[in-house]
């Protein structure tokens, strides 16, 4: 049967070409089916009921912030202007300009956000002393300004506070203008002529946003998912930039991508292709929007051909706006596997969903992670009051990163970190207090032999010599690493009922851990802690242990007392307090040993340390002096044998002595032994 077109001669339809939004064409442009659009209402009433879209007043109250800002930094360019001797008409025309960028400018702020926002400033105004201290000490005489941090060091300086109860990060950059525009159009490359690197990544944090809105099929269908996608991430645990998960920019960056994969999906497919697609990526092969884009300024840009550390990136997510740069270059391999495993659940959850199994409400469980692990890196952050601790915490918050990827490269990556984002507090303590966790466990598919440790101590004494270097200490800043085992977590870190609720995602595999019979461990306690209640002998000797320990040490003290060994590194103090050796099957150890010569060969940490050698002699453990507690240590045994472990070493910030009674439940040397 010939067609009607055929018979008059008109030539056949033509498709039109599907434009291409990103660097490849799309993989389906397929539109919603009913089923889509009915599970897409779902999602959408699901994310409004969740809370996650601001009310209109919130929304003007943002508004009205802003103003005033705007206007604090211009009356602060102007005084400058008139300090530095310019003219009348210069000060009259001197000027600031206030953008935001970010979850606000990409319309996707929910309550409680920060508002993101940059100020330009002419080319005479700096960032060290202007900007981190003049406009510093303006806005602490504020009465709208609370809770006031400053952070000159970051990769990106951002100044933090609350104005009017709205909390604002504030990044600065210095343009080559005497006089800035009030209709500056920062989407100019001209802009970042003759500035330097901060600066160049300050003013990206807009240009990048304006580039995503522009590179996107659909703005709203983007904002819908990234929304969803980042509330995903924050239930999920894997939203936090500065400890080697993905901040706002990144899930920005790879929900945009998707959309480009997919231009005519609806909200509820794109989050489905979302798990779908980056389940199946393989990393480090790069996520861009575009095209990288080079330019005769003269800044690098994201490439691993030319630039050796672009090789060691793991999971490169590129900015659409030049200079182009990998936004996820804080990610280590411990992160990647933990989001690649998160994003492989939010998977079998969609399929489910799509099934009509699920509800969406199941993709969005919080994560158990007190659960996940057997072991934990506690990390104690405190001060002597809020605002101390507020600048102590996030000093040491924003090189948290760095113990992870010290503790991946002294084990050679056979020691995965999982890194917690959320912070808790310890209320019952009498100064300032919080606290980060890691998970621990030993890489899925190692073969550990019975008597095989990780020795981790030099990668924490590392991180403790790299916290020292705080410009702005005071007394009473100190921090605290310790291992603990799940039986032994805080109290406090339950106190909000999640990790008592049933988890219904799919965990990881838990790992069983047996800490090697010849391992001597000592158990002291006298605080009134719970635990086993044992016999002693009449010398104060816990006589199970002593039995077991005379059989195992062949360096057993034949006069029925056990020989102590205490060991002080720097200001590291020593404390005895674990848990029963029978329960003890995973870690033993948090900081790491180093030969005396400085030499890297046969030193894990890398670095000199002659203190911690195992030639230290006997020393007495560590009395507790406090009058009103009238608690003694008990003696215990801290054997440094061949295979044994030694536990008890808190890290203390600064130089002083260390209450070890009040002090968390530390190890030393970390025994991930395969279970018999």
């Amino acid at each position: 049967m010939v067609s009607s077109e055929g018979l008059c001669g008109s030539p056949p339809r033509i498709a039109a070409p599907v434009r291409q939004y990103g660097v490849t064409k799309p993989i389906s442009i397929a539109g919603p089916t009913e089923a889509d659009i009915l599970r897409n209402r779902d999602l959408e009433r699901f994310l409004v009921e969740a809370g996650l879209y601001e009310s209109k007043e919130e929304a003007s109250k943002i508004e009205e912030v802003l103003g005033p800002i705007q206007e604090i930094v211009t009356n602060w360019v102007k005084q400058l202007t008139r300090l530095r001797g310019y003219t009348d008409q210069m000060v009259e025309d001197a000027n600031a300009v206030i953008f935001t960028f970010g979850s606000y400018r990409l319309g996707v702020h929910g309550p409680g956000s920060d508002v993101d926002t940059l100020c330009v400033g002419p080319s005479y105004v700096n960032r060290e002393e202007d900007f981190f201290i003049v406009l510093h000490n303006i806005l602490a005489e504020r009465e709208e300004v609370t809770e006031l941090q400053s952070v000159p060091d970051a990769h990106v300086p951002v100044m933090k506070f609350k104005f009017n109860g709205i909390p604002i990060d504030l990044l600065y950059a210095s343009i080559s203008h005497l006089v800035v525009p009030h209709d500056l159009d920062i989407s100019d490359m001209s802009i970042l002529y003759n500035v330097d690197e901060p600066t160049v990544r300050s003013l990206n944090g807009c240009r990048v946003a304006d580039q995503i809105l522009k590179l996107v099929p659909n703005v709203e269908h983007f904002r819908t998912t990234l929304r969803c996608l980042k509330f995903w991430a924050k239930r999920r645990s894997v939203y936090s930039n500065v400890t080697g998960f993905l901040g706002g920019v990144n899930w920005a960056l790879l929900v945009a991508r998707i959309c480009q994969l997919y231009p005519n999906a609806v909200p509820s497919m794109l989050v489905s292709r979302f798990f779908r697609v980056y389940t199946q990526w393989r990393w480090p092969n790069p996520v861009m929007l575009c095209a990288i884009e080079e330019d005769g300024l003269g800044f690098s840009v994201w490439d691993p051909r030319k630039n050796p550390r672009d090789r060691t990136h793991l999971m490169p997510i590129i900015t659409p706006a030049y200079p182009c740069m990998n936004s996820s270059y804080n990610v280590s391999s411990s992160t990647l596997r933990v989001m690649m495993e998160q994003f492989q659940c939010g998977n079998s959850i969609c399929e489910k969903i799509e099934l009509n199994r699920a509800k969406w409400s199941a993709l969005f469980e919080p994560y158990l992670f007190f659960q996940s692990y057997t072991n934990y890196l506690q990390v104690d952050i405190l001060a002597a009051g809020a605002d101390d601790l507020r600048s102590w915490k996030g000093w040491v918050e924003s090189r948290l990163r760095q113990l992870t990827l010290m503790i991946e490269r002294d084990t050679y990556g056979k020691l995965q970190c999982h890194p917690y984002p959320q912070e808790y507090v310890d209320a019952s303590k009498p100064s300032a207090h919080c606290a980060f966790f890691m998970g621990l466990q030993r890489k899925q598919g190692e073969i550990i032999q019975e008597s095989q440790q990780f020795d981790i101590r030099g990668s924490v004494d590392e991180f403790r010599h790299s916290i020292n270097m705080y410009m702005f200490w005071e007394p009473g800043m100190e921090i605290y690493v310790s291992h603990v085992r799940r039986k032994q977590l805080p109290a406090y870190v339950h106190s909000d009922g999640r990790e008592r609720s049933q988890n219904l995602w799919p965990t990881p595999r838990q790992q069983s851990y047996k800490m090697p019979r010849n391992n001597g461990v000592a158990y002291q306690t006298e605080s009134g802690e719970k635990g086993l209640k044992r016999k002693k002998d009449p010398h104060g000797e816990n006589i199970e242990q002593h039995r077991l320990l005379k059989r195992r040490s062949p360096d057993w003290n034949q006069s029925g007392s056990p020989e102590i060994i205490s060991r002080k590194l720097g200001s590291i103090a020593t404390g005895c307090s674990t848990s029963d050796l029978d329960e003890m099957h995973g870690l033993a150890g948090a900081n790491a040993s180093s030969n005396s010569s400085g030499s890297n060969e046969g030193n894990i940490g890398g670095y000199d340390n002659p203190s911690s050698s195992p030639s230290d002699d006997l020393k007495s453990c560590v009395e507790d002096e406090h009058a009103d507690r009238k608690k003694v240590f008990q003696d215990g045994l801290l054997k440094e044998l061949e295979g044994n472990t030694v536990v008890g070493v808190v890290l203390k910030s600064m130089n002083g002595v260390i209450d070890a009674e009040s002090a968390p439940n530390p190890v030393i040397r970390l025994s991930l032994a395969s279970t018999a």
